[in-house]
């Protein structure tokens, strides 16, 4: 039965996207301008004239050019200004705020022949597990806790093991552990996780605790969870709700365990994606009362907190680690580079050599996925709505096209837009046989997969994550991980990156529970430019880097502190 909700109540896919961002504060960077409220702007009604002027002197499409390149992108302008600039998300099946009641409902990975907590190496578990539910097999650690749900607790030897070898290149979370752990900045903290459960991720929930933190953790990707890290945190004392392969029913049980109203009460939320933050909004509201904080740190999660804040929603501060510099350039970018591959690889053992391939978005992870492909020899198509993002792909060699003009020739198509429906029905339909499709946005929306849940078509699981959808004439499309994140469902993702991400995170969670009260409102922040530093130089000593020191008269002539920040809020790196 589905959830009923009052329809006179707002959910957050009802909330638009704001056409109000936070203006950068141009100031010298102290704490307390930082601290401050955002200021929000519009665009002045001389710049809206100055683009219908603009759109007014667009050409129209020539022979062939099927609306593409500038008159394409004067119909988005035209389209912007007639909807002030918002956007709005629109319901669909697999609705962000729904909630699968159904326990006889399981997931695709569960109708299809082979079980989706198959994977490779040390990413999942062995594919002769029982495929069956923990939810209903007691378990006990050592020590005789029992107050988690994982698939196999026997394996907390094994996911030790994958802990200490993250450790090794997660400089900057050692050095936070050794340096605060004497103070406990977080003692007295309850921290409730929703991230994937990784082994890097164990280190900074294990860094949280040793800060004094008390966690529980669930999943945010029912196929990136690794059991036996998973059974290693539970063994440590760390109640974890999460196994690889989870149905849609079993992934909101966990959370819902996870959050335990009845018997914690949390003060902090350390979120990616937005599913913890709204399962307690809309389950256990008033537990907002005692919560000090949010960090998120995935573009959908920021969405839809920016959607609360601007409906007056939102009831407690939010920390936006998304779009700090140490996410954005290197979790985003330099992570993606490397691990677009390893995906690929794993999956399809595919030669990308030679191959074509379009990739949807040109943002950091779009960046980071179309230099990896080119540095193979892969043939690249970009498609981007942004004519910032498509300019800058343009003079990085890259061919900014439709994707219903190279759908028919390409090999490979990989969203990394963090949009929703970016490769329609119409796409599919089009694609040639053997094409392999992938996402290595956070969210599944990216890929109308409905469209292809459908009597005629046909799925056949081939390997673990890799489906064929098979069309009546026999034509098929090689799906990877059922349209989920690619990389941390189907390979593994390199920890030194991570570390720059978690480490972040670590900080804002210290910051917004250490902030003395009314520092910050009911709103979205970003993270002075002075800790991005901070956490930047934390890691350098991995690579023996050594910095050169601003004299007393360059800082003046510069007009910044010989200490930093080195850089305006403005300033985009």
């Amino acid at each position: 039965m589905a959830e009923e909700r009052d329809p006179t109540e707002a959910s957050w896919e009802d909330m638009p996207l704001p056409d109000e961002y936070p203006e950068p504060n141009l100031g010298n960077g102290t704490a307390e301008e930082e601290n401050t409220k955002h200021q929000s702007v519009k665009c002045s009604p001389n710049l809206l004239q100055m683009l219908k002027a603009a759109e007014s002197r667009r050409t129209p499409p020539g022979p062939g050019r099927d609306g593409a390149g500038v008159s394409g992108t004067g119909e988005l302008v035209a389209e912007a200004l007639k909807t002030d600039m918002q956007i709005q998300f629109t319901d669909q099946k697999q609705e962000f705020n729904k909630h699968t009641s159904n326990t006889g409902r399981r997931s695709l990975s569960h109708s299809i022949s082979q079980s989706s907590t198959d994977s490779y190496g040390s990413v999942g578990s062995d594919s002769s597990e029982d495929e069956s539910s923990p939810r209903y097999k007691p378990q006990r650690t050592s020590k005789g806790l029992s107050d988690f749900c994982i698939k196999n607790i026997k394996q907390a030897e094994f996911g030790r093991r994958e802990i200490i070898i993250a450790q090794q290149e997660m400089p900057a979370l050692m050095v936070l552990r050794k340096g605060a752990s004497g103070e406990k900045p977080l003692a007295g903290a309850k921290v409730l996780g929703c991230t994937h459960i990784t082994a890097q991720t164990a280190v900074l929930i294990e860094t949280l605790s040793v800060l004094g933190a008390q966690c529980r953790w669930a999943a945010c990707n029912i196929f990136s969870t690794q059991n036996t890290v998973a059974a290693a945190l539970a063994e440590g004392g760390t109640p974890v709700f999460a196994w690889r392969g989870e149905s849609e029913e079993d992934f909101w049980w966990c959370i819902d365990r996870c959050v335990g109203a009845e018997t914690w009460q949390p003060n902090m939320i350390l979120d990616d994606g937005g599913d913890l933050t709204h399962w307690i909004y809309k389950k256990h509201p008033s537990l907002f009362k005692n919560i000090k904080g949010i960090v998120e740190e995935s573009v959908t999660g920021i969405y839809r907190l920016y959607q609360m804040s601007k409906a007056g929603r939102l009831c407690v501060p939010a920390i936006n680690v998304n779009d700090s510099v140490t996410k954005q350039k290197f979790d985003n970018l330099y992570c993606c580079k490397e691990s677009i591959l390893d995906g690929l690889k794993r999956t399809t053992d595919v030669m990308l050599g030679g191959k074509h391939a379009v990739v949807c978005g040109y943002g950091e992870v779009g960046k980071g996925c179309c230099a990896a492909l080119k540095a193979l020899g892969t043939v690249v198509y970009v498609t981007e709505v942004d004519p910032i993002c498509a300019l800058q792909a343009c003079m990085d060699g890259f061919r900014v096209i439709k994707l219903s003009e190279v759908a028919r020739q390409v090999d490979m198509v990989i969203t990394c837009t963090g949009n929703k429906n970016v490769v329609g029905r119409e796409h599919l339909d089009r694609m040639k046989d053997g094409c392999i499709l992938c996402n290595m946005g956070h969210s599944s929306t990216e890929i109308d997969l409905v469209s292809l849940r459908t009597a005629e078509m046909r799925w056949e699981r081939v390997r673990p994550q890799v489906d064929h959808v098979i069309w009546p004439d026999g034509k098929r499309i090689v799906l990877l991980a059922e349209g989920r994140l690619l990389n941390l469902s189907c390979s593994t993702v390199p920890s030194f990156v991570l570390s720059v991400t978690a480490t972040t995170q670590a900080l804002a969670l210290i910051e917004l529970y250490s902030a003395p009260e009314g520092r910050y409102k009911q709103d979205v922040y970003l993270l002075p430019k002075k800790m991005d530093e901070y956490v930047a130089s934390l890691h350098l000593p991995t690579f023996d880097a050594h910095l050169s020191e601003v004299t007393d008269d360059q800082a003046k002539y510069l007009g910044i502190s010989k200490h930093g920040p080195f850089k305006p809020n403005c300033y985009r790196y």
